[in-house]
């Protein structure tokens, strides 16, 4: 993203917040793993939002606005030769404002009397904090609210704004993800052809990461869901030690990252190539509710009837060919929700609209598990509305049958 972008989020951030208005962003530190290691650092995403900065755990955003106008400064770790050493060369002040378009910067040293100051005659102290999973939640952001409040300041949340700003995509981001899906279609062909009787599902999962490395993707936007056979009916499965059998379905739900940006696509495709009978019926359940919803997708669309219609719509399919009784009965294969919003997290963090908009991107997700015929997949894409409908960010990627098949050709 060019510095442009942030610094036009930082814009609107603080054009939407009160006079006297103090915010303070975190890009977070790495947990604890293990006696000796800590988890690989991953920045903040509303951090890297308004900053464009991904590398350095510690770092620190500060704004306060005053009247029509704001200041604003980004706290960087020092220059620390052996700490760079062993973890690697630190960003410095020229590339801190030159990915962030930020001119004043300062060191992390410097934060709290400057914070002090600043927060002196502040109307409140903005923090991000999520509000919907407190027990799990000790950031940086939970941990300084309470310093704050017990100085006898007030708190005020700067998510719900955030939300609301990454609802709707810039074209920057748009384009981003369309190459996040390019490079998670090469992922996907790469596990249909290459994946073979007695597999462990690690070795399909072993194509599917060449891939993204080929195209420079060092790591997917979040960890990959690969199965096969009994082991789909986890909907979130991550160990990989099960074996693709002839006759099994290969379930994916994967997604690459680019330039921040992720998508999130899922397939379902037999091991040897060909369905069969009860796989094809099934499969084309789901083919036909997703074209089905990419038809009526556009402004003005109730959101909450994206994922009311997939069930309803895909249930109806599964009672045409006798899997259901009637359409009550889908809960007994459909097990999770038809859509969510995609960008800078896989469930993007958004301000959940009534109606669709132009610009927003979100999942259309059907997934159907039949424990009884021991098939179980889904079939996901990224929708984008347009001014006048909606478009299939992975439309390229294959995902009819005759797509498939003739992709897996032997």
């Amino acid at each position: 993203m060019k510095p442009e972008f942030h610094t036009n989020n930082r814009y609107k951030m603080m054009n939407a917040l009160p006079d006297g208005a103090l915010v303070v962003l975190f890009s977070g530190y790495a947990p604890r793993k293990r006696a000796d290691e800590d988890y690989p650092f991953f920045a903040d995403r509303n951090f890297v939002y308004l900053t464009g900065i991904t590398r350095d755990a510690g770092l620190v955003y500060m704004a306060k606005k005053n009247g029509a106008s704001f200041e604003e400064i980004l706290f960087l770790l020092p220059p620390d030769m052996m700490k760079e050493r062993w973890t690697g060369r630190r960003t410095k002040a020229d590339e801190a404002s030159a990915l962030s378009g930020i001119a004043n910067i300062a060191y992390t040293d410097d934060f709290m009397p400057k914070f002090s100051a600043w927060a002196r005659d502040c109307s409140a102290v903005y923090l991000d904090i999520d509000g919907t999973r407190e027990e799990r939640d000790f950031t940086e952001a939970n941990r300084f609210a309470a310093k704050v409040l017990a100085h006898g300041q007030n708190v005020a949340n700067v998510r719900p704004i955030l939300a609301g700003l990454r609802t709707i995509k810039e074209p920057c981001e748009i384009a981003a993800m369309r190459e996040a899906v390019r490079i998670t279609g090469d992922g996907i062909r790469a596990m249909m052809q290459g994946v073979r009787d007695g597999m462990k599902e690690y070795e399909i999962k072993q194509l599917y990461d060449a891939a993204l490395v080929k195209n420079g993707c060092l790591e997917p936007g979040f960890p990959s869901i690969i199965s096969a056979g009994e082991n789909n009916f986890c909907i979130h499965y991550y160990s990989y030690t099960g074996t693709a059998h002839d006759g099994d379905m290969v379930l994916v739900d994967v997604g690459a990252c680019y330039d921040n940006v992720g998508c999130d696509i899922s397939r379902g495709f037999p091991v040897n190539g060909k369905f069969t009978d009860r796989q094809r019926a099934l499969y084309e359940c789901a083919y036909e509710t997703s074209a089905h919803l990419f038809d009526i997708i556009k402004p003005g669309y109730p959101m909450a009837e994206v994922d009311g219609e997939v069930r309803r719509y895909c249930a109806q399919k599964l009672c045409d060919i006798g899997v259901l009784k009637n359409v009550e009965e889908a809960g007994r294969v459909m097990w999770h929700g038809g859509a969510h919003h995609v960008g800078y997290d896989t469930h993007d963090i958004v301000v959940r609209p009534d109606v669709v908009a132009p610009g927003m991107v979100f999942c259309v997700d059907v997934g159907i598990y039949n424990e009884d015929w021991g098939i179980g997949f889904r079939l996901e894409d990224n929708c984008l509305v347009t001014e006048t409908g909606c478009e299939n960010l992975g439309l390229n990627v294959p995902r009819s049958i005759p797509e498939i098949e003739e992709l897996m050709k032997r």
